[in-house]
């Protein structure tokens, strides 16, 4: 049980890390081409900080 809970904080923190480098491919590999990815591209384009901010909002959710 430890390993399996280490293993998923461990996708969360990469997550999160490919959230702040790339906000919308964070994004895409937790939610696919759906409406959340289309957000996050659009709040990127208009400035890079709402983008990260976002992503990192939808990745910490826990219903995909």
């Amino acid at each position: 049980k430890s390993c399996h809970y280490l293993r998923e904080g461990t996708a969360n923190c990469v997550d999160i890390l490919l959230a702040i480098l790339l906000p919308p491919l964070g994004v895409f590999f937790k939610y696919g081409c759906h409406a959340e990815f289309w957000i996050c591209l659009l709040l990127t384009i208009l400035g890079f900080i709402p983008g990260i901010i976002y992503a990192i909002y939808a990745i910490t959710q826990e219903n995909p």
